[in-house]
């Protein structure tokens, strides 16, 4: 008989004050939209994603006319899209409820029927996707491995298989090259690149650094003829830019006079780079001159670029944040003008308190950390949440957060941690969690928490922890190998038994699974064992919130459904949320829900 768990319970109200729960609350409704994207020789036809229906889907904008159109209508929400290059038609993935597996569904830009865009090829998770004029390729991924297939002429090949994780990185703008990133070495976390001449499908050129370096290719060069190739390396221990001359098989490494990592993309004339910088949670623009290597500060101001492209004039368009500020996107002429790009309809969001920075000794070197205090709030410890990102490979930032900001109206000083494993801090810090993953970052989050009791900020008594995915599963582990630190759990979305997740998950994770704990639980039962939170629940004291979805392909629920069982055999204080969709929701008033029941059973939790 299946256990019936306590329900989650779901407040009318966070707030007795009217004005601040309208604040909070609108926070999350105010319309968004993300960085546009235009076909490649049709920049008038965009597309974005926005919330403004209330659930995140795509938006057809044509620049010519000024219309703005609602393309995708689905009950939990669409992400992933893009256009054909002479801006005819959008591509846009159908999934199931938010499951991830589906296929691609193609309808022309200005309206119409939508069809699936490849019958001959199967359904499965997305790996990859390049539109060409005559050329198209796709990758699936599936519990067999990774496929990936090539469309010409009408006639559909397979012309890749793998059982490790591979997927389409960049198809060269004459369609004579095709890119592809794959592990066939055994470890997806560091992958190699392959080049393929279209004509034929055979291999041309190959490129990998070794073990424990990955190559990320980006994308070729926007000028036709041009075999140029944008590659992401590790060789001097983070994350590096080099070009790749696929056709004279020649390569330069960029080096940038930069602390931190760079990510980067072309200026429609392939002369320079639109280059991204990362560091200590903060992001900024440069332009980087190719032929005299000199490299410019486009001045954004101090906080997150969400995202940057170059459009056929040289005009920058990005999207950017910070705690305090909600995200605009803007766009930034070659002469320096800035304006605001594209507004959505309605009111933007209230602001929020911004973050300091606070730099943590621990055990595998300095830990920085993002704090944020309540407004006005008093001088004495706070109750205080320690929320730890999903990922791993992944960095909480100056950013907006309607998230964060809830939490600070509620009396709570946030806490935001990046621990080892966490991306923007170097190779090795990235990798520190190899064979030992989330107890290392444990260790990192042990060091805040001290330094944060220490420095006044936290009252011991009233910490709480919470994260959802990867940050969901560090909860549940953390409330079982630190028990004497937390007052509660809130764990969203989370890996809470390790085998049976690694036995339910989609495969491109087991992939990574391998790579991380250094083989599978067949093979290294012991390292699954010891880094689960199943193993360790019966130290659980904390009452906690688990939320999770019914279509999850990451963090499946008959893994979350065997944790509760033990806490429900063992009499354990906790309450359960689940609902009807995937890794998460693209529903904003299901987040808004799932938002209130987190805060309110923390401070439920702190008054006992």
């Amino acid at each position: 008989m299946t256990t019936q768990h306590p329900p989650a319970v779901i407040p009318d109200r966070l707030f007795a004050d009217p004005e601040a729960e309208a604040r909070w609350r609108a926070r999350f409704h105010a319309p968004r939209v993300s960085v546009p994207d235009w076909a490649l020789d049709a920049p008038d036809a965009n597309i974005y994603v926005s919330n403004a229906s209330g659930v995140w889907e795509v938006y057809a904008w044509n620049r010519a006319t000024g219309e703005h159109r609602q393309v995708t209508n689905r009950p939990n929400g669409t992400l992933s899209a893009t256009t054909s290059p002479d801006g005819e038609s959008i591509w846009w993935f159908d999934d199931t409820d938010g499951d991830e597996f589906g296929s691609w569904v193609r309808e022309p830009f200005a309206g119409g029927p939508a069809e699936r865009a490849l019958p001959d090829v199967h359904d499965g998770y997305p790996a990859g996707l390049e539109i060409g004029h005559r050329l198209i390729a796709v990758g699936v991924s599936t519990d067999d491995g990774s496929e990936l297939f090539v469309h010409v002429d009408g006639k559909t090949e397979r012309f890749y298989a793998s059982k490790d994780d591979a997927g389409i990185a960049a198809l060269s703008r004459d369609e004579r090259l095709l890119a592809i990133s794959h592990s066939e070495h055994g470890d997806s976390r560091h992958p190699a690149v392959r080049v393929y001449a279209t004509d034929g499908l055979t291999t041309v050129a190959e490129k990998w650094d070794g073990e424990g370096k990955g190559l990320t290719p980006l994308e070729f060069s926007p000028v036709s003829g041009d075999a140029r190739l944008l590659v992401l390396h590790e060789r001097r221990g983070r994350e590096e830019l080099l070009i790749w001359d696929v056709a004279a098989d020649t390569e330069e490494e960029l080096s940038l006079d930069l602390p931190g990592e760079v990510s980067a993309t072309w200026y429609p004339a392939a002369d320079a780079l639109l280059v991204v910088h990362f560091h200590q949670g903060r992001s900024s623009l440069y332009r980087y001159d190719l032929g005299t290597a000199e490299l410019t500060s486009l001045d954004t101001p101090k906080g997150r670029i969400g995202g940057a492209s170059v459009r056929p004039d040289g005009t920058v368009e990005y999207s950017w944040s910070n705690a305090a500020h909600p995200p605009v996107i803007r766009a930034r002429a070659e002469d320096g003008t800035d304006t605001v790009l594209l507004a959505p309809p309605g009111e933007p969001a209230p602001p929020s308190a911004p973050v300091v920075d606070a730099f943590v000794e621990g055990p595998g070197g300095r830990v920085h950390a993002l704090v944020a205090r309540p407004v006005n709030a008093p001088e004495g410890p706070l109750p205080t949440v320690f929320t730890l990102h999903g990922g791993p490979h992944s960095a909480d930032e100056d950013r907006f957060s309607a998230y964060r900001a809830v939490w600070l109206d509620a009396g709570f000083a946030v806490v935001e941690v990046n621990y080892r494993g966490s991306t923007g801090y170097g190779s090795a810090w990235r990798d520190a969690i190899e064979g030992r993953p989330g107890l290392t970052e444990l260790e990192d989050v042990a060091a805040v928490h001290d330094w944060a009791v220490d420095s006044g900020l936290a009252d011991p008594a009233k910490c709480v922890v919470s994260g959802g995915s990867w940050g969901g599963y560090l909860t549940l582990l953390a409330i079982g190998t630190q028990p004497e630190r937390w007052a509660a759990g809130v764990a969203a979305v989370p890996v809470a038994d390790y085998v049976a997740a690694y036995e339910d998950e989609m495969e491109q994770l087991r992939s990574f699974d391998r790579a991380l704990f250094g083989g599978s639980p067949e093979t290294v039962p012991d390292v699954y064992r010891e880094c689960s939170p199943l193993t360790y629940v019966e130290a659980v004291r904390a009452p906690v919130l688990v939320l999770a979805g019914d279509n999850d392909p990451r963090c499946p629920i008959r893994q979350i459904e065997n944790y509760l069982d033990r806490l429900a055999e063992l009499q354990r204080p906790y309450e359960f949320y689940r609902y009807d969709a995937g890794h998460g929701s693209l529903v904003t008033a299901e987040t808004v829900k799932q938002t209130a029941t987190e805060v309110y059973f923390a401070l439920r939790a702190l008054e006992k």
